[in-house]
């Protein structure tokens, strides 16, 4: 819950705070019985974000970004590259890892080499062990290596945790993992939903990643939409912050067939709900040691170039068509009228620079894969949000009245590089003949408030965390 503190009255503390300091920041798994699922209602599916990348590799070995500028055509970055290049380092030194965080990964089916295949991604980068925790909810039906759903989800799963991981390598990482079968008519939305609630009323997570969604007009009424919300309704209770990938086709998104696209701008849900930060997709430019050698752009592969056989990512944006504009967009309105507008921050999401991910789950393609798209960006904030809740040495909960604090703040030149926002100008996301939006100065629905520098975000964050919440 939020007080009624005014804009102005935040912006002033906050300026103050800036002003007067330096920011700089000094698998067991258990079986959960089902829960009950509401009245049955005729939803949608549930995609996974990942539904929309395409491995471009796979590799016994990772490649350098040279090397695969080279050798493949387009860049390619790890997880080291990543903590360099959002200034990252800096808070490892300090002690700011994550540690007494938890971040929840929410998916169906997950992967049964989710454990192993994280352990080979740690080994190779230097990242510290970690146990997962896995609980299942349901009866988990048999992995089947053919059938595409399962390995999609399986991608998701392992993408999530490999990325939350590199990112707040200290955060104890939940994976909540349901047992529907969609190819029986069940769209999976209830079971993801149960899964959080449960989760969230055991006070397990501090930080939701989930990677997936369906475009607003998929949806018959948006009385499912508001009859779904009940666990993000409970992750403002209790001070969870809840995250969400935005679409990977631009201003468009993925249509109720499951593989047209529909042929109009539209939102994705979650990531247009009030309660949800929902994360869109950017390019850096970053070498091989991790210095950025460009600003970041918006990710489009139409732009930036992939080849004709790997899907083009397009990071999403736009304004939801159920839900209003909330009082922290309310400087927004000449952007996006009456309506919530998407995404609210960016990551690194497209296939011209993919990240490195370890999985083994299909034994005929085990090794190391490039996967793009807001499956990625989505679980690197998930790890940026667990580094600023260790420094606030509590849980933020839905961040976005703190963010938007800092994205007003991040205008002001005499102190905007504190606040850790970096904006980007660059590039837009239409796609497949859907007019998406540009990006520019300050907010946008191409990239939202930009992306971040994470040594000053994150102290940022908290400072303002502590100014907008009750």
């Amino acid at each position: 819950m939020r007080k009624g503190r005014s804009a102005a009255s935040c912006t002033a503390a906050l300026v103050t705070a800036i002003a007067a300091a330096t920011l700089s920041a000094p698998a067991a798994t258990t079986s959960v019985p089902p829960v009950a699922a509401p009245a049955a209602y005729a939803l949608p599916r549930a995609i996974p974000a990942s539904a929309g990348a395409t491995t471009l590799a796979v590799l016994p070995t990772p490649l350098s970004s040279s090397q695969c500028l080279a050798q493949l055509g387009r860049r390619c970055y790890s997880p080291l590259q990543y903590q360099k290049a959002y200034d990252i380092t800096p808070l490892y030194r300090s002690g700011i890892t994550g540690k007494g965080a938890t971040i929840m990964v929410v998916v169906s089916y997950g992967s049964p080499t989710l454990q192993h295949d994280l352990d080979v991604f740690d080994a190779q980068w230097g990242l510290p062990a970690t146990t997962l925790d896995i609980r299942q909810f349901g009866t988990m039906p048999p992995f089947d290596p053919t059938n595409g759903d399962m390995v999609a989800w399986a991608i998701e799963a392992t993408l999530d945790v490999q990325y939350a991981h590199a990112i707040a390598p200290g955060a104890k990482i939940v994976v909540a993992a349901t047992s529907v079968d969609e190819t029986q008519g069940e769209t999976g939305f209830p079971e993801l939903m149960n899964a959080e609630k449960s989760l969230i009323d055991q006070g397990v997570g501090d930080v939701i990643s989930q990677s997936f969604g369906t475009m607003e007009p998929d949806f018959a009424d948006p009385s499912q939409i508001l009859g779904l919300r009940y666990a993000y309704k409970d992750a403002a209770a209790h001070h969870v912050s809840v995250l969400a990938p935005d679409s990977d086709n631009g201003a468009t998104g993925i249509a109720l067939d499951g593989n047209s696209l529909l042929p109009f701008a539209a939102a994705a849900w979650p990531a247009s709900d009030p309660l949800v930060t929902a994360i869109g997709g950017s390019f850096p430019l970053i070498a091989d040691d991790g210095t950025r050698l460009a600003p970041d752009v918006v990710a489009n592969d139409n732009v930036l170039g992939v080849p004709s056989d790997v899907y083009p990512i397009v990071g999403g944006g736009g304004e939801s068509t159920v839900f209003a504009r909330p009082s922290w967009q309310d400087g927004l309105s000449v952007i996006s009228g009456n309506h919530r507008a998407q995404p609210d921050i960016s990551m690194s999401a497209a296939h011209a620079g993919a990240g490195w991910s370890y999985q083994s789950f299909v034994p005929s393609d085990a090794g190391w894969h490039l996967i793009g798209g807001t499956s990625e960006s989505c679980p690197l904030f998930a790890g940026v949000v667990a580094l600023a809740e260790q420094a606030a040495g509590h849980r933020l909960g839905n961040i976005d009245p703190a963010l938007y604090l800092l994205g007003h703040l991040s205008q002001i030149p005499w102190v905007g590089a504190e606040t850790g926002i970096v904006d980007i100008t660059s590039g837009n996301n239409s796609d497949h003949g859907v007019t998406g939006h540009n990006a520019g100065p300050g907010y946008d629905e191409a990239s939202g408030w930009g992306t971040v520098d994470v040594a000053k975000f994150v102290p940022a964050l908290a400072l303002a965390d502590n100014l907008t919440r009750e």
